[in-house]
């Protein structure tokens, strides 16, 4: 009698989904993804520090920031489908202590390798979590409206996550060394693991046909193959480079692969019909988009904040946490301003807003200017936020009950495929505007030259080692090169902001709030004991 009322307070306590607890299950979740979201950016602002202690090569440290990017991409369609096939939560429980255990690996790394490998294996816990929260919380609610919020506050977190990434690694490099910005990670790991197995509700799709190992196998490599030859593009490789070319070649072979076996299957890793939408599409683009046009320029305005402006880790986050702000802000007013406006006027608008607020950036300079910042950054959070959110609740909202796991999986890999190509890519049009202009440098010998043309940190060093008029000089001219730099990239970033508005056209003028389908709603917990009973 005493195990069998357990067992039924077990389950209750598992179906949190039913009822109010849907907003108990919303807060675990969040928490589950501010933790990745603080990973993504808290090292950007110990780049420096990374670079000083460990000494990485150029390639090494374009590896160390963007393995995890690259990595979670090419996983979160194999780790999505599979929460739905095996469960969403057993899925983000597994990848909480992944997550975990490579924070240490990465806390206590002696060499650049040591540190890529367990960037790489935090992209592995990062993909088992991001998908699994995004397809519970569609799960738990599955009224629109409602729906709506949930993904406000959602988003708002992930805003928060980002910036408070750069102000936790400013803190603490501080007062501690870098590897101390992973440690953190370990101890909320520790009370998440417990937490959500006992809060959050288990949930998988329908369980129709087997699930298609080949398949997710296949959409990985040819993932990891797209974003790799980028990635190489962007260190400056050249196309025809033997080690850019196969990457390229073989991943896209790979994704055709993968495209023409879903076709073919009766059931289907992931649904590919769900393109076939207008909004579904269209949001996916929309989210590649933003991610493409902006993702490269935090690292390089924390850069501008350190090298140029010469402000201490700490003082470059608390001059982002105003694009923070501002992103909460649009998070939370986001199921308002969609229920007004619509998605085509809601996501639009974001994208026009956020191009005013980089083109106003061009104007920052080699002197402080902290209006302008401040202005620019609150334009540039609530733009990009009004954008995600209203690209992510279209998209969520398209997709079936039961294809949550590969939907959401389909939207985080766009914001990860869209965050490692904009990397690259805005990387590699920063590198070839300032380069050039470090050739012919008055006194400065050749052998330097090209070595301060790799980064301004280089440059710096180089400065230093030559010393009297010719290091001032290099210094002078470098710092010059790389404000010119930053600017063609917030004009080419602008570019592609308003093509995604003109893209966003695309999407339903209107909301449409439709009332669930049975089949999408969580059994309470009465209805799941009598079910477990009867079996």
């Amino acid at each position: 009698m005493s195990g069998t009322t357990t067992a039924a307070a077990a389950l209750r306590r598992r179906a949190a989904g039913a009822g109010a607890n849907r907003w108990v299950v919303l807060v675990v979740l969040c928490v589950s993804l501010l933790l990745v979201a603080v990973d993504a950016t808290v090292l950007h602002v110990a780049v420096p520090a990374v670079t000083e202690d460990l000494r990485p090569g150029a390639i090494e440290l374009l590896w160390i920031v963007d393995i995890y990017p690259l990595v979670c991409a090419s996983l979160l369609i194999l780790f999505g489908t599979l929460g739905d096939r095996v469960g969403r939560r057993r899925v983000l429980l597994l990848g909480y202590g992944l997550f975990g255990l490579a924070s240490g690996l990465a806390a206590l790394a002696h060499d650049p390798q040591v540190l890529i490998l367990a960037r790489a294996l935090l992209g592995v816990g990062g993909a088992m979590i991001m998908p699994a929260t995004l397809s519970i919380l569609r799960q738990v609610f599955p009224e629109r409206r409602e729906r709506a919020l949930a993904i406000g506050i959602w988003s708002a977190v992930a805003a928060v996550g980002a910036a408070v990434g750069p102000l936790l690694g400013g803190f603490l490099l501080e007062h501690f060394w870098w590897g101390s910005v992973f440690l953190v990670n370990i101890p909320l790991m520790l009370v998440s693991l417990p937490v959500g197995r006992l809060l959050l509700p288990e949930s998988k799709g329908d369980g129709k046909g087997p699930w298609d190992v080949v398949g997710a196998l296949l959409a990985a490599g040819g993932l990891f193959g797209m974003v790799l030859g980028v990635k190489r593009l962007g260190g400056g490789e050249p196309v025809a480079s033997l080690f850019t070319l196969v990457p390229l070649v073989v991943g896209a072979a790979l994704l055709v692969l993968f495209v023409r076996r879903q076709r073919r299957r009766e059931y289907p890793l992931v649904d590919l019909r769900m393109f076939a939408r207008p909004a579904f599409s269209t949001s996916v683009g929309c989210i590649v988009l933003a991610m493409l046009a902006l993702v490269g320029l935090e690292l390089i305005a924390a850069q501008y904040l350190q090298l140029v402006l010469g402000l201490s880790p700490l003082e470059t986050g608390l001059r982002l946490l105003p694009l923070t702000f501002a992103a909460m802000a649009a998070g939370l007013a986001g199921a308002r301003m969609l229920r007004r406006f619509g998605p085509r006027r809601m996501v639009c608008a974001g994208f026009v807003l956020t191009a005013v607020a980089v083109l106003l950036l061009t104007a920052m300079g080699g002197e402080d200017n902290p209006g302008l910042l401040l202005f620019g950054f609150v334009l540039l959070g609530f733009g990009l936020e009004t954008t995600l959110f209203g690209a992510y609740e279209s998209m969520l909202s398209e997709a079936p009950p039961e294809q949550a796991g590969g939907a959401a999986a389909i939207g985080e890999t766009s914001y990860q495929l869209g965050a490692g190509i904009g990397i690259a890519l805005l990387g590699s049009v920063m590198n070839a505007a300032y380069a050039p202009g470090l050739a012919n440098v008055t006194g400065v010998p050749e052998s330097a030259s090209a070595a301060a043309s790799r980064s301004l940190g280089e440059a710096y060093d180089v400065a230093a080692q030559l010393g009297g008029p010719a290091g001032v000089a290099l210094q002078r001219v470098a710092r010059d090169c790389f404000v010119h730099g930053l600017h063609v990239t917030l004009l080419v970033s602008a570019v592609l902001l308003v093509l995604g508005a003109v893209m966003a056209l695309r999407l339903p003028r209107v909301m449409q709030c439709e009332a669930p389908p049975v089949e999408a709603e969580i059994p309470g917990p009465r209805e799941v004991v009598e079910s477990r009973v009867s079996a």
